[in-house]
C-alpha cells in the first residue's frame, strides 16, 4: 500500500537517500533501478543521456520532475517507466522496480478509477515469472488486509516468488509480536519475511 515504506526499503540496497518522499501515492511512474557495483559512485537517467549525477539529492529532483513531466502535478500516474542506474561500490548488481503502492479512493483531481490503473500496471510487472515480488506491509497494520500480500498471491498463489518486507517495526503497538510473522508461521511465503526499520520522518529531517 500506499506509506509502506516502499522507496525507504529500495533506498537501504543503495545506502543513499534518493527517492521523492511525501504523503499520498509518491511513486506515480515505475522506477527500473539497475544498480552496478563500480569503484565510482554516481547515477545516470535513461532521459538525460550523457549526464552523471553525483548528487543524490538532484537524482530526487529528477525524478520528481520526470514525473510531473508525464503524469502533471495532479497527482495521476503513468506506466511509462522511468530508468536510473546506480553505480556505487556498496551495491550488487541487481535490478529492483519500484511501483505505485495500491489506493482505493481518489484524491483530489486524480482519475477516478485510479485503483484500477495501479492494480494494471502492477500486474503488468508482478505477473513475469522470472520476477520476484517484494511485497512491503508496515508492522503496524494487519497482514490479512495486506494490500501487497494480497495482489501478490493473485500472480503467486504457492508464494514461492514472493518476499515479505515487514517495515516500520518500531511503530508496533506495545504488547503485539512480530515473531510469529518474522518466523513464517502467519501467512507462509516459501522465501519468508524480513523485518525492516526504516528511519523515521524525524530522522530523515533531522
Amino acid at each position: 500500500g500506499q506509506s509502506a515504506g516502499k522507496s525507504s526499503v529500495l533506498e537501504n540496497f543503495v545506502g543513499r537517500d534518493f527517492l521523492p518522499r511525501g504523503s499520498g501515492i509518491v511513486t506515480r511512474r515505475p522506477l527500473i533501478l539497475q544498480l552496478v557495483n563500480s569503484k565510482a559512485e554516481y547515477a545516470e537517467f535513461l532521459h538525460c543521456k550523457g549526464r552523471k549525477f553525483v548528487d543524490f539529492e538532484e537524482v530526487r529532483m529528477e525524478i520528481e520532475a520526470e514525473t510531473d513531466r508525464l503524469t502533471g502535478s495532479n497527482k495521476g500516474i503513468s506506466p511509462i517507466p522511468i530508468n536510473l542506474r546506480v553505480y556505487s561500490p556498496n551495491v550488487l548488481n541487481l535490478t529492483l522496480i519500484d511501483l505505485p503502492g495500491m489506493t482505493k479512493v481518489a484524491v483530489g483531481d486524480q482519475p477516478p478509477d485510479i485503483e484500477h490503473q495501479i492494480r494494471d500496471m502492477l500486474l503488468q510487472f508482478i505477473t513475469k515469472e522470472s520476477c520476484l515480488i517484494l511485497a512491503v506491509t508496515p508492522a503496524n497494520m494487519d497482514l490479512a488486509n495486506s494490500d501487497a500480500l494480497k495482489i501478490a498471491k493473485e500472480v503467486d498463489p504457492q508464494g514461492l516468488r514472493t518476499i515479505g518486507v515487514i517495515t516500520k517495526l518500531d511503530l508496533m503497538d506495545e504488547g503485539t509480536d512480530a515473531r510469529d510473522i518474522l518466523e513464517n508461521k502467519l501467512l507462509p511465503l516459501r522465501r519468508g519475511y524480513i523485518g525492516v526499520v526504516n528511519r523515521s520522518q524525524k530522522d530523515i529531517d533531522g
